[in-house]
């Protein structure tokens, strides 16, 4: 009968089956054979077949029930590697740690994975905000108003433009035409008197032709006044639109580089723990100005919000080309010295940028890991320190590790939930690359973490840097806080030097601006 049974060519069939070949019900992984519904009763009616010899589903072994390193059955899985292993793996070599099941526990655990993973991407693939179809009528509506909107402006200023011109060309026309009719008058005119009689208009008529310009714009005029301001003010909206298309393309290509900046709320200000002599806020504490006639360039100041945040905090920074700055997040309560506490930050340092992370270490001993220099920035409770480690940024350019340049403005993400702190580099209006991604691996609740902005080199003593200027006649003064002193005579001036010069030698200039 069982010649006339058609069997899948993928089917297992018994191996000990010597004739007509049933398909196999379970397949014996210590003996390495698949076997039919009659041929298994003996492992499953011997208790000590039952108990070591592992059966699964009709399977083709193709010699792959051993391990290549042992020899011996592989009867477990490595959740952690995801791969089959023998006992001897289990227990004594590189998974002996690892989290380990028997081949029938995890397969149920991990059927059971696959189906909540599967019903996470079906609500995910079924969802209408996320879908395809939803995605790409929202993003060709966008771009589509964008363009509409840019090219009904550029048509707008073209329209205008062509027609004011083609009028007043127009007009500057008749001039030509004119003299074009008085000459032939007069060449035609054979009379030697009426030609003497007419010669006074034709000649005026030609000196009118020979002065028109044709390629100038409009005539001086109100006219022409009017509607130079009308395309000043429509060429703005045109270039703020094209501004908005571009990154919305930008943002749809590459949406991990290019994000439209969006300026930094208006409830984070400035809170100065520390201000060199020639610093100064702005009166909406967003803004610090610098006098390098005063003292040197030397802040720090906590970035503080009026509201709270719930899951993540941003901000962005303009900072000084001329000065060193520290951004990022420090200690509270090391504030004013950033040295004893902790730091998460990115640093501009003698024309470098680089990383601060901080850890603690048991012991004081300094150490070097990955060629990075460890530097000891202070110590905590007895027998543990904080360890601050500072990394060089370099990213893969021509010519192999290159330092990665100064940013133009700096953006800080602070994620709470991920316990991650984001630094990018924004360029223009959309182009924003990340410049280093940091774990802060200490608990939130340990550290008073905050927000903060470091000028300057720390702990500078402004008072003992003499602030000298030299004026155009030679002369080299020194301020000594009131007045300035001639440092060859000796002499004091209020505000002149002796050749008359006023004595202004530095201006106020703003160093950093919450963007």
């Amino acid at each position: 009968m069982s010649e006339n049974i058609k069997m899948d060519p993928q089917t297992i069939l018994c191996d000990m089956c010597i004739e007509d070949r049933r398909p196999a019900k379970k397949t014996c992984m210590k003996c390495e054979i698949s076997m039919c519904v009659q041929h298994l009763q003996a492992h499953l009616t011997t208790p000590v077949l039952l108990q070591t010899h592992p059966l699964t589903e009709p399977m083709d072994l193709c010699g792959n029930t051993k391990c290549s390193q042992h020899g011996k059955l592989l009867e477990y899985y490595c959740l952690d590697d995801m791969t089959c292993v023998c006992v001897s793996c289990a227990i004594e070599d590189q998974h002996r740690l690892h989290n380990m099941k028997t081949f029938s526990t995890a397969h149920k655990e991990l059927l059971e994975k696959l189906k909540a993973e599967q019903l996470i991407l079906q609500e995910k693939t079924d969802d209408e905000n996320v879908s395809l179809e939803k995605w790409e009528k929202s993003e060709r509506e966008k771009l589509g108003g964008c363009s509409v909107r840019l090219i009904e402006a550029v048509t707008k200023l073209r329209d205008i433009s062509l027609t004011s011109v083609q009028s007043s060309v127009s007009a500057r026309m008749v001039s030509l035409k004119t003299s074009k009719i008085s000459m032939e008058a007069a060449q035609k005119e054979k009379d030697t008197f009426r030609f003497l009689q007419m010669y006074s208009q034709v000649h005026q008529d030609v000196e009118k032709a020979k002065a028109v310009d044709l390629r100038k714009g409009l005539e001086p005029g109100s006219h022409r006044d009017k509607l130079v301001e009308e395309i000043r003010q429509n060429g703005e909206k045109m270039v703020k639109q094209a501004s908005q298309f571009w990154g919305s393309l930008l943002t749809l290509v590459d949406p991990e580089h290019h994000q439209e900046l969006v300026p930094t709320g208006s409830h984070l200000i400035f809170e100065p723990q520390s201000l060199g002599p020639g610093m100064s806020l702005s009166k909406d504490s967003r803004n610090v100005f610098h006098n390098s006639w005063l003292g040197q360039c030397s802040a720090t100041l906590l970035i503080c919000s009026t509201k709270t945040a719930s899951s993540y905090q941003r901000w962005v920074v303009s900072l000084s080309k001329e000065s060193d700055w520290t951004t990022g997040l420090c200690e509270k309560t090391s504030a004013k010295n950033l040295k004893d506490g902790a730091v998460y930050g990115l640093c501009w340092e003698d024309k470098q940028l680089s990383s601060l992370t901080t850890r603690r270490e048991e012991g004081s001993q300094s150490s070097t890991s990955q060629g990075l220099k460890v530097q000891n920035t202070g110590t905590a409770k007895i027998g543990t320190q904080l360890v601050t480690t500072s990394a060089l940024i370099t990213y893969q350019g021509e010519n192999g590790e290159e330092p990665v340049p100064r940013p133009e403005k700096v953006e800080v993400l602070w994620n709470f939930p991920a316990s991650t702190l984001s630094f990018f580099s924004r360029t223009g209006q959309h182009q924003r690359e990340e410049i280093i991604t940091m774990k802060l691996k200490v608990s939130i609740n340990n550290w008073d973490l905050v927000p903060f902005v470091q000028l300057g080199k720390e702990n500078i003593d402004s008072t003992t840097q003499e602030q000298q200027w030299k004026c155009s006649c030679g002369k080299v003064y020194s301020w000594d806080g009131n007045r300035y002193r001639d440092n060859r005579s000796g002499s004091y001036y209020q505000g002149c030097c002796s050749c008359g010069k006023v004595l202004s030698p530095h201006i106020t200039e703003m160093v950093c601006e919450l963007y």
